[in-house]
């Protein structure tokens, strides 16, 4: 009942709703340990999970919705268990983006792919061209991403054309470095959402999530579903976001 009424006060337009979310979707490996699954089985239903989020979100009207898939640290982990995500990979992409693409999904990777294979590569480019002119929820996979790197290519590029002649380094301010990084075409995160129990954000979109709400929950990813998102929605929506203001000063420009 609680979430029906949630669901009527977001469409009412009475609930204040991000309009971008980034989630890290941690706990896979943990819920197949639990059921004694290999870990590969855990991923297959945080795939699920990706299916259930990103339809709650198209329901619930966020425009981007950026989740972290694959990180530039997780290739420390077994060879055999990468291979295994790398493959799933692939087959996820074929099964998925037509069914995104029907549904008015824009599909964006972040992320350094040269580290992928040529196939794989191939098909995150297809996958964008398909859905580039898709207008509904836009779903960002951040795919050996990491955000110390992020900040390193943009500071590279901005130096380029500093050496260029292109621009003087006076001018580099914090709005032009940001124009530069990934997501750059999206708004910053509003609510940020870690499931597993962690509480960290793990080298995430470090200069977008300044100002984001954070959101942590013990749930494992493949438990999470739209009831849970619902919870992290309502949290976000009783929260007073000041942006170094004062909270009177919030409380009067929404009276003004």
């Amino acid at each position: 009942m609680a979430q029906q009424q949630l669901q009527a006060e977001m469409q009412a337009g009475q609930q204040p709703l991000p309009l971008h979310v980034a989630i890290i979707m941690d706990g896979n490996g943990r819920w197949a340990k639990a059921r004694k699954l290999p870990r590969y089985m855990g991923h297959r239903a945080g795939v699920k999970a990706v299916r259930r989020i990103v339809e709650a979100c198209r329901q619930r009207g966020i425009q981007a919705l950026t989740l972290f898939a694959f990180s530039s640290e997780n290739w420390r982990r077994p060879k055999v268990e990468v291979g295994l995500l790398m493959d799933l990979f692939v087959r996820t992409l074929k099964k998925e983006v037509s069914r995104l693409d029907r549904n008015n999904v824009r599909i964006q990777f972040i992320g350094d792919r040269t580290a992928f294979n040529p196939k794989l590569h191939a098909m995150m480019d297809a996958a964008e061209q398909q859905t580039t002119n898709n207008d509904g929820l836009t779903l960002v996979i951040a795919a050996n991403y990491g955000g110390r790197w992020d900040l390193v290519e943009a500071t590279r590029r901005l130096a380029a054309r500093a050496v260029a002649g292109e621009l003087s380094v006076d001018e580099i301010d914090s709005e032009m470095l940001g124009r530069e990084l990934c997501n750059a075409n999206l708004p910053e995160p509003d609510l940020f959402i870690r499931t597993g129990g962690e509480q960290r954000i793990s080298n995430y979109l470090l200069w977008q999530l300044a100002y984001t709400e954070l959101y942590f929950t013990d749930l494992l990813w493949p438990e999470f579903d739209a009831a849970a998102f619902d919870e992290a929605l309502n949290s976000f929506a009783s929260r007073q976001r000041r942006f170094g203001k004062t909270g009177d000063q919030v409380e009067q420009s929404r009276r003004a």
